[in-house]
């Protein structure tokens, strides 16, 4: 639990209560209308304490347009063919998120809460005991009334009221044939018959939920009383329109009032809930109450749809501003040209990052557009990709407006060029995938210690112009392909999670170094030229490789599987030339 949870809850507090104050002012207006309308209106103000109006902006933000995030900013240096060396995976421990410890404070906070549930719940419970006591003693019991509810007559001093929700039934007092006449014990099964008929116990035991969840606001037993009054209010207006006069209602309560020393909990829907002396007052009047009108139930559709769609209305509106502003800061090339490869193109290709804020690419495939611009995603894990991606060469020619832009700035140009000219929408995604496990033969490994080298320059400043008169080799990877079947790797001053990248490059699956080696070293090895087949899965490429990383390098690759985060294409077009 974090700081900022003390605040969204007394946000959560005061926007229902200001909910509830619009619930009273919309009930005021309604007030000469059926109390079951005005019941509902409390019942939502009720179930508003469990839907955070913050719940539903996000609801409407997941109908916004999203823009797609921004990767990490990729390190490009000068490549050919497609150089495309992703981390390795390491089989060393992930970093643990630390568990946040609670303030002492917040900890008095939630034992203080936890005590008020504890106390409301017992409360309850107490007051279940004479129900569960009656209910374990009570018997069946004939009234003469089709009523479809089971009912059971007690020794126990407790007014009629239904129990249960599922299976709710009627409980009685014995002799309450003789002390009622046949007119008023009709009137109160009438009343009993309208709290099944609408479930009242149901929404009594939600709202129960809801007391005790939130028993430190005064809002919550508040709307208790409202409710309980406007449920038998409902009741009442039920029991006149059946038929029953004002008169025989009115005795028949007042008569269960007599003997009925125990009154029911809020759970139970009984007969004598709410201000008896207003409720017999308002029987006696028998004043029907006026249909709501096409007007007021317009207005009143109005107000529940503003109180949903609202927020999420809102939701939607403040996720589309701020992607849409974003969208248009996003860093773009000022000049960009893209065109399709010629067919007289020779072999090979280019993609570099070079100084002035250029960035040329001859010969290549929109996949190593992609790779380089999101974070160097080799091919293998590109899913969704159609063939042209693989299959089109482009020549591409793009300037920043800042000669000074550096190759991770300009591949963040990069993306906003290929989300806008080739229509890129997509997601990334963790699967369970196959890789290659590298450990070291038997034997030993026969990796070559590293000697000396250039530098790496930084990639975060601009490229420099080549060392003149370099003696040593630069340090990294300076991989090239051969012509014809043979590509040769070398590298130097390299550590396990470059050499693990590398041949996942290579073998085109990601490759999970277990050879838990550790230091620089240096690598000149010829490969065979490995053609992956797209989604085989667990497919060894060709055994040769595989021989001459174990016999050169005393390394070994054996299939296996792991998760691995892909770059999932949701959507991809080609461009339109310029």
């Amino acid at each position: 639990m974090t700081s900022w949870v003390p605040f969204d809850l007394l946000d959560h507090l005061w926007q229902s209560t200001l909910f509830t104050v619009a619930v009273w002012l919309v009930a005021r207006a309604v007030r000469t209308n059926a109390a079951r309308v005005r019941y509902w209106l409390w019942f939502a103000a009720s179930l508003k304490l469990l839907i955070p109006i913050s719940m539903l902006v996000t609801i409407g933000e997941r109908f916004a347009w999203r823009t797609t995030p921004a990767a990490p900013p990729p390190v490009v240096s000068f490549v050919i063919e497609q150089v495309l060396t992703p981390a390795a995976v390491t089989a060393a421990t992930v970093p643990a998120v630390p568990a946040t410890s609670l303030t002492l404070a917040w900890s008095l906070f939630i034992g203080a809460w936890a005590c008020g549930v504890a106390l409301v719940l017992a409360q309850w419970w107490r007051q279940w005991q004479p129900i569960r006591r009656a209910l374990r003693d009570a018997r069946p019991i004939d009234i003469g009334q089709h009523l479809g509810l089971t009912v059971l007559t007690s020794a126990s001093m407790i007014e009629p009221g239904v129990f249960g929700i599922w299976r709710p039934v009627l409980l009685v007092p014995d002799g309450i044939r003789d002390r009622l006449t046949p007119a008023q014990l009709r009137a109160l099964i009438a009343h009993e018959q309208c709290h099944v008929k609408h479930h009242d116990n149901l929404t009594a035991a939600l709202h129960m939920a809801i007391e005790a969840v939130f028993w430190f606001h005064p809002l919550v037993w508040w709307l208790e009383q409202r409710l309980i009054e406007e449920r038998e209010r409902a009741c009442d207006e039920y029991v006149l329109q059946s038929g029953s006069t004002p008169r025989d209602y009115a005795e028949g309560i007042l008569e269960v009032c007599r003997f009925a020393k125990d009154p029911s909990p809020v759970f139970v829907a009984g007969i004598t809930g709410s201000d008896l002396r207003h409720r017999i007052e308002s029987i006696l009047r028998n004043q029907a109450a006026p249909p709501l009108g096409r007007e007021r139930i317009v207005a009143l559709l109005v107000c529940a749809a503003a109180a949903v769609v609202g927020p999420v209305t809102a939701g939607a509106v403040q996720s589309t501003k701020p992607a849409q502003a974003a969208a248009d800061s996003r860093p773009r090339f000022e000049v960009a040209s893209i065109k399709r490869t010629p067919e007289v193109t020779g072999p090979g290709a280019d993609f570099s990052a070079m100084p002035g804020g250029h960035l040329h690419a001859r010969n290549n495939e929109v996949a190593n557009f992609i790779g380089n611009a999101y974070g160097r995603v080799p091919h293998y894990l590109i899913a969704n990709m159609p063939d042209w991606v693989t299959a089109d060469r482009y020549d591409l020619e793009a300037k920043a407006a800042d000669p000074t832009a550096t190759a991770p700035q300009m591949m963040l140009m990069l993306q906003t060029l290929l989300e806008d000219r080739f229509k890129l929408r997509w997601h990334r995604e963790t699967r369970e995938g196959p890789v290659y496990v590298l450990s070291v033969a038997r034997g030993g490994h026969k990796l070559r210690a590293s000697k000396d080298c250039v530098v790496e320059r930084d990639p975060a400043k601009p490229l420099p112009a080549p060392p003149p008169g370099r003696t040593q080799p630069l340090c990294g990877n300076n991989w090239l392909h051969g012509q014809g079947p043979i590509s040769v790797w070398s590298a130097f001053s390299i550590d396990m999670a470059k050499v693990a990248g590398t041949l996942g490059v290579f073998t085109g699956r990601q490759v999970v170094d277990k050879t838990g080696l550790t230091g620089l070293f240096d690598v000149d090895l010829e490969l065979p030229r490995l053609q992956p087949v797209p989604g085989a899965d667990l497919a060894p490429p060709d055994a040769d490789a595989f021989t001459v990383v174990r016999e050169q390098l005393g390394l070994v690759l054996e299939p296996g599987k792991g998760p691995l985060e892909y770059f999932v294409i949701d959507s991809i077009a080609r461009p339109t030339e310029n």
